[in-house]
């Protein structure tokens, strides 16, 4: 939490405005899991008032969090550090809670106390269920136990069951080494394999946390796939591309609306080039969060993550000078990349951000999130003005989020931009069309920022009410895994 911590805004007592908190515990768990809490979502409204987390400051939750959220210390002073880590803390036992009361609904189904210890192959069958009706709620019930049809429902269904599996290798070893060290003997291997509730509770927190590192695969395989249509590394591939064979035949993914798209916040539709898609918008979108639990979703890991927390410990500071920014983005190395190209274009934009803010940057602002985008066009996601898309998942945005067959093949017949891209140095394409001058903060920089130095066209600054879409993540239902509509 500290290095975030150090470059937030600070209040006149030194704490952090609720704004800044919720962004912080938000930030925190995607980091940590890629973990979308409910009611700490970037789009979620939220002022000085009210938190906007309606659904978390419930009787639910525990009570540390809501003396943290609303004692009279905290709302007169703000949030210190202290205050930071205890919500973070209560939080993770919600999720906890969460955990077990699945998990006991599991052991019921399957009419299985839950004071009598499992045989490894009993715990199996338990992880199994409990991993469907985690990733796909109530309505895969009636498939429990039938491998067949759940692998008809999951993409990967036995690489899933597979690394559940494993995290009971794991709990296996774990214990066996501990027994070593405790008895010096490895031996008694028949206690072993015996499971508590307590070890089944273990073994599912270890699912939570690592699911989206194993989860992973898929989503790199998806930005592999978009990256070799993106061939000026733009970050963008045109919608026609999109739809088209390489991409839709034998895919599960790739099948969403345009309509759909432009409400995530992944469509570009400012090029002269025709309507794009974002890469690390579609990637971190709703559309790709593979589990929807009560309290939290798991989504795809935010590539921009690292890059942001490299520079938050480097900075240290809300603000930063655009030399000290250019030096430290300059020497950093993409995984897919030899290394960042900053051409005058960018540098000049990075130097009009700071001439509107006294000569600094603020880097939790939107105008600094966006450069990021430009600079790391497929890893860091477009960070849309607030209210300018909706994060719905494909549960909530409803039928609409398929595309037809007529759709996808009358966008797959517009070639118009091949040409132009297969021809055109990535400066004529005028690819950075969609950039804004508005800024957004995520709270007051009241004392902070000098006045502007000849703004250079950029707009006046607002401190939104919930912060910019900085992650698109999903909010209400679950993934949709089957990509084709009628």
């Amino acid at each position: 939490l500290m290095p975030m911590y150090r470059t937030l805004p600070k209040n006149t007592h030194g704490n952090l405005e609720r704004r800044s908190l919720r962004y912080l515990a938000y930030r925190y768990f995607h980091q940590k899991s890629a973990l979308v809490i409910r009611g700490f979502e970037p789009t979620r409204p939220v002022n000085d008032s009210a938190w906007g987390a309606a659904d978390i400051l419930s009787e639910q939750v525990p009570g540390i969090v809501e003396s943290v959220f609303e004692s009279q210390h905290a709302l007169e002073h703000g949030f210190d550090l202290q205050d930071a880590v205890q919500m973070v803390a209560a939080l993770e036992q919600l999720i906890f809670d969460s955990e077990s009361q699945l998990l006991e609904k599991i052991y019921g189904l399957q009419h299985k106390p839950l004071q009598r210890p499992l045989s490894e192959q009993g715990l199996g069958q338990v992880l199994e269920a409990y991993m469907a009706i985690w990733m796909a709620g109530d309505e895969v019930t009636p498939y429990l136990g039938k491998s067949r049809e759940l692998a008809q429902i999951f993409p990967h269904w036995d690489k899933i069951v597979h690394f559940a599996h494993g995290q009971v290798s794991a709990l296996n070893y774990q214990r066996q080494h501990q027994r070593k060290l405790s008895t010096g003997t490895s031996g008694g291997n028949a206690l072993l394999s015996r499971y508590s509730f307590e070890d089944a509770h273990a073994v599912v927190g270890t699912i939570t946390s690592s699911f989206a590192s194993f989860w992973e695969s898929e989503c790199r395989e998806m930005k592999r796939k978009l990256s070799t249509l993106d061939r000026q590394h733009t970050g963008r591939v045109p919608l026609s591309k999109f739809y088209g064979k390489s991409l839709t035949d034998s895919e599960w993914r790739f099948g969403e609306s345009e309509s759909y798209l432009r409400d995530l916040g992944a469509l570009d539709e400012t090029s002269w080039l025709g309507k794009q898609v974002i890469i690390p918008n579609y990637i971190q979108g709703a559309n790709n969060c593979i589990v929807a639990a009560s309290h939290y979703m798991v989504c795809c890991i935010n590539e921009c993550e690292p890059i942001m927390a490299e520079i938050e410990t480097a900075v240290g500071a809300p603000l930063a000078r655009p030399q000290q920014l250019l030096e430290l983005v300059g020497n950093l190395t993409l995984a897919d990349d030899d290394g960042v190209k900053l051409d005058t274009a960018l540098v000049a934009q990075l130097e009009s951000i700071a001439s509107a803010n006294g000569g600094q940057v603020p880097i939790h602002g939107r105008l600094f999130a966006q450069w990021l985008h430009y600079v790391f066009p497929r890893d860091c996601a477009f960070p849309h003005k607030a209210g300018a898309a909706q994060a719905l998942s494909p549960t909530q945005y409803g039928e609409g989020y398929l595309a037809s067959d007529n759709e996808i093949e009358t966008h797959a017949k517009d070639t118009s931009a091949e040409v132009p891209l297969a021809t055109m140095a990535k400066e004529e394409l005028q690819w950075m069309s969609q950039w804004s001058h508005d800024e957004e903060l995520i709270a007051s920089y009241d004392g902070l920022l000098a006045g502007p130095q000849q703004a250079s066209g950029v707009s006046k600054i607002v401190i939104v009410a919930g912060f910019f879409m900085l992650i698109p993540a999903g909010y209400v239902g679950v993934v949709g895994f089957n990509r084709k509509a009628p």
